[in-house]
């Protein structure tokens, strides 16, 4: 809209001193002032930020010069405002940091950084538009390993909610710090901050693109969680001889079907038992008879349904008889698949093993 502001070709229609119904003759500028006007006294939003310094400043000398138009002018330069705009068929966003946004993900994260490194040796980029832009896990990094003046400077080009979201996540003493370097950053100059911000910048594009979006422990216990019993509990114990740390964070990052009374809320099992397919939760159920941990979570799923499914189930269960070992845990395995997905997709949130 703002660059078709600025487009606007004149039409030579006009006489330089209008009769009555004649058209005054004017500049693209004049007719992109007069749709600026009369835009502004509508209320509607304009992205006029967004041109670059030099047009602003003259469409703004041009709002400054004019007075008048007579109304069969404003309707003829209104018209043909819009006939300009009926004509555009697509509109690009403008720059490489636009193309950069619009193609996020279709592109590899080698060359965005590499293209991204570019925009920010522009003269008239500003870097904080993109450190703004990223997620709090993505900046605090950066936030912890930076001075306490750098710090401070960063929190104060920060959103509110980001910015405290970030703040919370620091150590109490260098958050104590950081806040109280805030209130000294009233007069760091414009120049600065750009400079602080595009070093930021800099440290962010030049960390090495990562092969894996999970860490190392959430990928090893989501195999664990989808592996059988035996094979699981013999990789823990060569882990817990390798690294017992390591194997620590592990165990807490398995998710099985033992795992359910402690970690799943009752009132989410009635999602989870829509999500299984009624044979899968049969065979689930059946095949943990004879383990005591495996007929715990069984009875937390029966014990938060509606009797008459309860009831429903257990016949089906005495019906289904004898379960093969790796049948049940094919089963069980389906239904942690079904509650991962829930999960996904927001529709259910697991507990920690050390929440009440």
């Amino acid at each position: 809209m703002a660059r078709a502001l600025a487009q606007i070709t004149p039409a030579q229609i006009a006489v330089p001193r209008p009769a009555s119904g004649a058209v005054t003759l004017l500049s693209r500028r004049q007719k992109a002032a007069i749709i600026v006007r009369l835009m502004l006294a509508e209320g509607s939003p304009l992205p006029l930020s967004s041109l670059p310094d030099g047009l602003q400043a003259e469409l703004a000398q041009q709002i400054g010069q004019m007075r008048l138009i007579d109304r069969h002018t404003l309707n003829h330069v209104v018209a043909e405002f819009l006939s300009e705009l009926e004509q555009v068929g697509l509109s690009f966003p403008g720059g490489l940091e636009g193309a950069l946004a619009i193609m996020d993900g279709h592109i590899s994260s080698g060359t965005a950084s590499r293209l991204r490194r570019l925009v920010g040796l522009r003269p008239d980029a500003d870097p904080w538009d993109r450190l703004t832009a990223l997620p709090p896990e993505a900046l605090l990094p950066a936030l912890e390993d930076e001075s306490t003046e750098v710090a401070a400077v960063m929190l104060s080009k920060m959103p509110v909610a980001k910015a405290a979201a970030l703040l919370g996540k620091l150590p109490g003493d260098k958050a104590r710090r950081v806040a109280f370097a805030m209130s000294r950053t009233g007069n760091v100059d414009p120049g600065t901050v750009r400079r602080i911000g595009l070093s930021l910048l800099g440290q962010l594009d030049s960390q090495p693109p990562k092969a894996f979006e999970a860490g190392p422990v959430e990928r090893v216990g989501a195999i664990l969680n989808v592996s059988p019993e035996l094979t699981r509990e013999a990789v823990l114990q060569g882990l817990d001889e390798a690294d017992a740390a390591f194997a620590e964070q592990v165990r807490k990052a398995i998710f099985t079907f033992t795992h359910l009374p402690r970690r799943l809320n009752p009132r989410d099992v009635p999602k989870v038992v829509r999500a299984v397919d009624q044979p899968t939760l049969v065979t689930a159920l059946a095949g943990a008879s004879g383990n005591a941990e495996r007929e715990a979570a069984a009875e937390f799923i029966l014990a938060n349904m509606s009797q008459r499914m309860t009831q429903a189930l257990r016949e089906e269960i005495g019906a289904r008889g004898k379960v093969k070992d790796k049948e049940a845990e094919a089963a069980m395995n389906s239904i942690i698949a079904a509650i991962r997905s829930l999960e996904a997709d927001r529709e259910l949130a697991l507990r920690h093993d050390d929440e009440e």
